[in-house]
């Protein structure tokens, strides 16, 4: 063989890969997009700065006016009592086993009026003949106050359900209207396009209306946990042996304030906490539905 057969050829590029680009740098941030981020940093911290100080300024404004007996300490306690009782009740187990009644009737009720209340809504979205029909029901029920169903339920339901009951009754109304609300606000233009495209009423629903109300749908989270945990404290006020609405009634019938404020103090914990796992939801759905 001749020297040119066994010569090899060299290596070409494709030209695919010879039209591809350059890597580009990494662009750097402006410096005005610099300077705002560090101000919303700062921002940030500013907010939960003065937030820490204004929980610390109101805890020590009630430690002095009680110790000075600028109020009464039999009626109010004062904070440095409570971490005593706060201990006690957590050591002998009451305390959780109240919390934990608390927040699973909670849950439950404001689940349950969630599920209930959005099912409730989209058929009235569905049917405008049954929402002419309910409207007015709705509203009266919506008015009513709800403390006075407290004996019924227990009749109905016994002492322990009735507080689902209550959680389910003060919030489910508010949850109803909020989100027909919603679902009437949705762009009318969306629902023509999707049912000029073949869309059945029930697609529009769930691909159109449910998706546009997400904002409103939040807010009625944000509502509902608030009333759910409402109605299970007037219900735990008024028939339940456990929880802790029934720990600060007890608490109050013997005169013991350590216990009911430190009952307080765990509920108002609770509520920042159910708070927080709302606002996670809210950013998660913002950022997939915003």
């Amino acid at each position: 063989m001749s020297a040119e057969m066994n010569a090899v050829p060299p290596m070409t590029m494709p030209a695919s890969a010879a039209a591809l680009p350059a890597a580009t740098p990494a662009k750097v941030p402006s410096a005005a997009y610099a300077k705002w981020l560090a101000r919303q940093r700062r921002e940030k911290t500013l907010v939960l700065a003065s937030r820490l100080l204004l929980l610390a300024a109101f805890f020590g404004l009630w430690e002095i006016l009680a110790k000075t007996k600028v109020v009464n300490p039999m009626l109010t306690s004062y904070p440095s009592a409570l971490w005593p009782t706060f201990v006690d009740l957590l050591h002998n187990g009451n305390l959780l086993t109240h919390t934990w009644a608390t927040f699973k009737a909670t849950v439950v009720g404001f689940v349950l009026s969630m599920v209930f209340g959005i099912a409730i809504a989209a058929g009235l979205w569905w049917s405008r003949f049954a929402n002419k029909v309910l409207d007015p029901f709705l509203v009266v029920a919506n008015a009513m106050p709800k403390i006075a169903f407290v004996p019924i339920f227990y009749i109905w339901l016994g002492s322990e359900y009735s507080v689902y009951g209550m959680a389910v009754a003060i919030a489910i109304f508010v949850t109803i209207m909020v989100a027909y609300e919603g679902f009437q606000s949705t762009d009318p233009n969306k629902i023509k396009l999707a049912t000029t495209l073949g869309a059945s009423r029930a697609q529009v629903l769930r691909m159109v209306v449910l998706p546009g109300s997400v904002p409103t749908l939040i807010a009625a989270l944000k509502m509902n946990i608030g009333l759910s945990l409402v109605g299970v404290i007037v219900g735990e006020f008024q028939s339940a042996s456990e929880g802790l609405g029934f720990l600060i009634v007890n608490g109050s019938q013997v005169f013991k304030l350590n216990i009911v404020m430190t009952a307080i103090v765990v509920l108002a914990l609770m509520s920042a906490l159910m708070y927080l796992v709302i606002a996670r939801v809210e950013h998660h759905l913002a950022r997939r539905y915003g």
